[in-house]
């Protein structure tokens, strides 16, 4: 694989700018591709890769960058936790690894750059260099991934007996005897205008 800042520089022109959360995201990556036996994730290996992201914000950029993974693929999952972390997971061997950013680094980032004086900077510079175990929680996780959240063809289609559209995947809800959209059977995020 290449070198750290060769990775964060691509990761950086998909984002669009380099931030603290790019350094983590891409340090996340990587220590999470090694943990789980991945060396190539967008290669030979990206068919075993899976990763859930806990949050939406810059990290998951990096992620996406580093590993290849994303929702359109769907090896990559969204879990609306707002927690800066992921799991990655080994198809193949079952092997997966929670990894989230530490709090109390936000602090140490004092130790690390003292003579940056933007705090941001000084984060961001400190997450490249700060040792992992003062950067993230690692755990060991077992996940079970639903059949219907993994990559490959819909398991399934089902049409809205309300609205007509098209449900994918096991997403459609069946209320009072009816199959629904969640849309349908939930409530929208959008009204119709016109």
């Amino acid at each position: 694989m290449e070198d750290f800042e060769t990775i964060l520089a691509e990761s950086v022109k998909i984002h669009g700018h380099v931030c603290a959360g790019q350094v983590i995201g891409v340090r996340m990556s990587l220590l999470a591709l090694q943990s789980i036996g991945i060396e190539d994730p967008k290669g030979a290996d990206r068919k075993k890769l899976y990763v859930l992201v806990e949050i939406d914000r810059c990290a998951t950029d990096a992620i996406q960058s580093v590993t290849g993974c994303s929702l359109g693929k769907r090896s990559m999952y969204w879990q609306d936790f707002g927690v800066m972390a992921a799991t990655f997971v080994n198809l193949e061997t079952g092997k997966a690894v929670r990894i989230t950013a530490r709090e109390e680094s936000r602090a140490l980032a004092d130790t690390y750059c003292k003579g940056i004086d933007n705090k941001y900077t000084r984060q961001l510079e400190a997450y490249k260099v700060m040792p992992v175990e003062e950067l993230f929680r690692i755990e060991l996780v077992q996940v079970e991934i639903p059949a219907e959240n993994l990559p490959g063809r819909p398991q399934r289609r089902v049409q809205c007996e309300s609205c007509r559209d098209w449900v994918q995947d096991n997403r459609d809800v069946e209320k009072d005897g009816r199959v629904l959209c969640r849309g349908c059977a939930y409530g929208k995020y959008y009204t119709v205008v016109g």
